[in-house]
């Protein structure tokens, strides 16, 4: 608390909020929140096929992505799904929540290629129209 009137007369108590401190461990909570955000959307870690002039992900809220990984795991988001059967009802549920109907495939370069197309049908089974694949650049 600060004194006020300095001059002559009683001396009376301002009460004042002292906002530093607050604003510095603000901003300390932010840099730390904007650093460890990043870390912790990461999915499941697949060596996606090279293409020239690859097509990245639409910038959309969050896109519904179909990950095999190389054992031929099927994943949607972080959700492992044990087989390829339920993933049908699983794929028809989220979309029936959602807007956007697009769904993404995210396969590893070294997964059997039967087991994509098997996913691939059951992803279709579910009724999606629009299927994207997903690939990267190739390193230069």
């Amino acid at each position: 608390m600060e004194v006020g009137n300095r001059g002559r007369g009683p001396r009376q108590t301002l009460s004042q909020i002292n906002v530093t401190p607050l604003v510095d461990v603000m901003l300390v909570l932010l840099i730390i929140f904007m650093v460890t955000a990043p870390m912790l959307e990461t999915g499941v870690d697949v060596n996606l096929p090279e293409v020239e002039n690859a097509p990245g992900l639409p910038q959309s809220k969050e896109p519904l992505i179909v990950t095999v990984d190389k054992q031929g795991s099927i994943s949607i988001g972080k959700t492992r799904v044990e087989k390829v059967e339920k993933l049908t009802p699983v794929i028809r549920q989220i979309l029936s929540t959602r807007q956007d109907k697009a769904v993404f495939l995210e396969a590893d370069r070294d997964v059997n290629y039967g087991r994509v197309v098997q996913v691939l049908a059951a992803i279709r089974r579910a009724g999606v129209q629009r299927l994207g694949m997903v690939s990267r650049e190739p390193e230069t």
